[in-house]
């Protein structure tokens, strides 16, 4: 690599991290660059040598990784290597990867997990209206006012801000599914406890074309040419 480039977007490149990722460790000087902390925005052309949490990154490009998994309760979606529940470990894939967003420790399902780090920032960019699809189970029956409210969306007092407006349909007595397009931190348990209701247990069942189908709980498979051929095209024009 010749041209310079950010180091938080080089280092997505190569499959270290995604940018966000490395802006946070940048920022909690984590990060040195030939042997000087990194700051933000720095620009590099991929000759420095580059050291993150004392160890120094390996410049080689490992083959593109997408996996489809199927997160137990419990697995923590971080790499952090402290946290001793963190998905990569949990995995224990023969590359580096990392998850494309979130599922809640206390939540189950379909996360995505790659070493293509501008595939995560597309997928995720709440602002792309990517959708991603639960099944809710709630503590009591589930009533037409209700589904009305979520659908239209929920102010969430904590986090100062009305949830956008998403497709919800009553499944059982106490079951809905629900599409969403943005991210908000634990948003499906927020939005309901602000409507007097408490999640029981929620699965993520779908990101996007990817499903969850066949995948057996604490098990992943790759994601097929052919899905990644139509998630390409999905993304086209995304941000990042």
């Amino acid at each position: 690599m010749s041209e310079l480039v950010r180091l938080n977007k080089y280092l997505s490149s190569i499959g270290v991290c995604s940018r966000r990722a490395a802006d946070a460790a940048i920022e909690a000087n984590r990060v040195t660059v030939n042997g000087q902390i990194a700051t933000m925005g720095l620009k590099v052309d991929g000759t420095e040598e580059i050291i993150i949490d004392g160890k120094k990154i390996d410049k080689t490009k490992d083959d593109f990784v997408l996996i489809a998994f199927n997160k137990p309760k419990g697995v923590v979606c971080t790499a952090a290597k402290n946290d001793k529940n963190n998905i990569v470990d949990y995995i224990d894939y023969p590359c580096r990867i990392y998850p494309v967003g979130r599922l809640d420790k206390d939540s189950h399902g379909l996360i995505l997990l790659t070493n293509e780090g501008d595939l995560v920032n597309k997928i995720m960019r709440a602002s792309n209206y990517h959708e991603k699809e639960y099944i809710v189970k709630v503590n009591k029956e589930i009533t037409s006012d209700f589904i009305k409210k979520m659908s239209e969306g929920v102010y969430l007092e904590e986090l100062d801000t009305v949830t956008r407006k998403c497709q919800v349909k009553k499944l059982k007595k106490d079951v809905f599914s629900i599409i969403l397009t943005q991210g908000l931190n634990r948003q499906i348990r927020r939005m309901c406890s602000a409507l007097d209701y408490t999640v029981f247990d929620l699965k993520r069942i779908r990101i996007m074309n990817i499903n969850i189908e066949g995948i057996k709980e604490g098990t992943y498979r790759d994601v097929s040419s052919k899905e990644l051929d139509v998630l390409k095209k999905m993304i086209e024009g995304s941000k990042n």
